[in-house]
């Protein structure tokens, strides 16, 4: 879904030409091995050769070109990393296949720019680089590290904040103070934590209403489910609520939005809170100290699980000073209508200097 709303977001604010060659949004694996080959086909078909090419990291690159025939052998290609299979925290018990961090060697040895939508991204991925490296037995090109450090840059990600607008409340909701969850329910955002948090400052008497959005596996893990039937009193919202009018209302109405993340190349869902009003309680690692200024740092990210309860209990404490806080004007920085001539730029000189 953030891909796809990433694709169409530039399409829509960009100065160029942007023609979309995509696949639906599954099976992830599927797409890194067979994509390129169905991708390639499509465009073929082109009604013209463009003068760039866009990719993202779950596009295998070199296999694209090969079979995109003589049309696209010399089209320059920036590629974009969304994530990447290097870092990307594993499940318990779960063992790393470096076959998908290997693609996005090849792929970012093949293209001529390399984005990162953050810089926490970049850094940690040059970092587990040469490691991977060192693993394979022999001819290990430590040298394709640099190489690809070379060309790389860093490229936030564009947003449409202002589609929030629309539904922006006159007025801030009164009575107790809101909690937003509008993150994933799996693994890898630690939901875990989350409920701890939360269970602790309830056990400690605090007033507070949750609201808990996100996708969610078929078959929700019995925690989770436990948790919802221990603090179902306090539940205003527990379900997906679709990227539109409801997703929106729901951020508007939240005071308080946390993240637990055990990683987060971005943190698009932080953005679109703050922008709406949220005070944010996050992690001091991963991207957040790019999101949010320096001078909030203090109160905003957390070390440790005592961290992220002090936080919460500040924000609980000072109702109106949580309710006074915004980021909204330095989360604008991410909106596509300041964003999109800053791709356009970017991706110009990269069509300029590898045409």
């Amino acid at each position: 879904g953030s891909h796809r709303l990433w694709v169409e977001g530039y399409r829509a604010a960009s100065r160029h030409d942007v023609v979309p060659i995509t696949l639906e949004g599954r099976f992830w694996k599927w797409r890194m091995h067979g994509g390129a080959i169905t991708l390639a086909q499509e465009a073929r078909r082109l009604d013209e050769r463009p003068d760039l090419i866009l990719a993202s990291d779950m596009l295998n690159l070199p296999v694209f070109l090969a079979l995109g025939g003589e049309r696209l052998a010399d089209v320059p290609v920036a590629l974009y990393f969304h994530e990447n299979q290097l870092m990307y925290p594993l499940r318990p018990g779960e063992k790393r296949d470096l076959h998908y961090a290997f693609i996005h060697l090849v792929s970012g040895l093949r293209a001529d720019a390399i984005l990162f939508n953050s810089a926490f991204h970049q850094d940690s991925f040059f970092d587990a680089l040469p490691r991977m490296l060192k693993h394979f037995p022999d001819y290990n090109e430590l040298w394709a590290a640099q190489a690809l450090r070379a060309k790389a840059q860093v490229l936030p990600l564009g947003l449409d904040l202002v589609r929030f607008d629309t539904y922006r409340p006159e007025e801030k909701p009164s009575g107790r103070l809101l909690l937003l969850w509008n993150h994933r329910w799996e693994y890898d955002k630690n939901p875990q934590m989350f409920f701890r948090a939360v269970d602790a400052l309830a056990a400690e008497g605090w007033d507070f209403g949750l609201l808990l959005l996100g996708r969610s596996q078929p078959n929700q893990p019995d925690e989770f489910l436990a948790a919802c039937r221990r603090l179902g009193e306090r539940i205003l919202h527990l379900g997906y609520a679709p990227a539109g009018a409801e997703y929106a209302r729901r951020l508007w109405q939240a005071d308080i939005v946390v993240s637990t993340a055990l990683h987060d190349f971005f943190g698009a869902a932080m953005v679109e809170a703050c922008y709406c009003g949220c005070f944010p309680v996050m992690p001091r690692g991963l991207s957040y100290p790019e999101l949010v200024p320096e001078s909030h740092h203090a109160v905003c990210l957390y070390e440790d699980f005592e961290g992220l309860l002090a936080r919460l209990r500040y924000a609980l404490e000072n109702m109106q000073a949580t309710r006074a806080f915004s980021l909204r004007e330095s989360m604008a920085r991410f909106d596509w209508r300041r964003m999109a001539p800053i791709y356009d730029e970017r991706l110009m000189n990269v069509s300029r200097r590898n045409a």
